[in-house]
């Protein structure tokens, strides 16, 4: 007999982590080995564990899941993570793609078979990015990045701070300010500040809290 995909589910959710270990149990080759309710915890299980896949939340306290996987990359390049998110927008994806997820599902369209499919996918080292995500992994690929600064004043115009509170919050002068806000409107292809911070919520690169 050959030897069985090792697999660390991580989610802070007990119920969906519960469900996942049953659905693995049902599938030949695959083993679960351990679960994490955190960042932290998965990091320090995936050091002791060195599963073959990760299952990897996005949301979670503290650490979410594109840090975590981040920082196990950072440590064991050879890791094989599937983020598993709430978050269907682009910038969410582009951050895990970015961060070396292997593969993407999202929760409300996640069907248990796609899930394993992605497991025994990722396990034999392809990647899983479902049809809807790979056209969002290509648009987000067409846009122009967001300079640090550039996203502090998005962040302020979704807050629905003025010209003068960005100026006095950032101690610059108004030119700048307009010009940042030019940059962000010209990225984001939006013809005002008003449709940049509504495409950037629906992009996702802000969030309602």
């Amino acid at each position: 007999m050959g030897k069985n995909t090792r697999i660390l589910i991580v989610d802070d959710n007990a119920m969906l982590r519960f469900g996942l270990i049953g659905a693995i149990g049902h599938e030949e080759g695959l083993e679960v080995v351990g679960e994490a309710a955190s960042g932290s915890e998965a990091f320090d299980l995936y050091k002791k564990l060195k599963p073959d896949v990760v299952t990897m939340d996005y949301k979670m306290p503290g650490m979410n899941g594109v840090e975590c996987t981040r920082q196990i990359l950072a440590e064991f390049p050879d890791a094989r993570i599937i983020l598993f998110s709430v978050f269907e927008t682009e910038e969410d994806i582009w951050k895990s793609v970015k961060a070396g997820v292997k593969g993407y599902l999202t929760k409300n369209a996640g069907a248990v078979e796609d899930v394993m499919e992605a497991i025994y996918e990722v396990a034999g080292g392809g990647t899983y990015f479902p049809a809807l995500i790979a056209e969002k992994i290509e648009a987000r690929k067409l846009q122009e990045e967001l300079t640090p600064r550039e996203l502090e004043v998005l962040q302020l115009l979704g807050e629905g701070k003025s010209n003068k509170d960005i100026i006095e919050h950032f101690d610059i002068s108004l030119s700048t300010v307009k010009h940042h806000i030019t940059n962000i409107r010209e990225k984001l292809g939006a013809t005002d500040r008003t449709q940049a911070v509504v495409i950037a919520y629906k992009k996702g690169i802000l969030h309602v809290d």
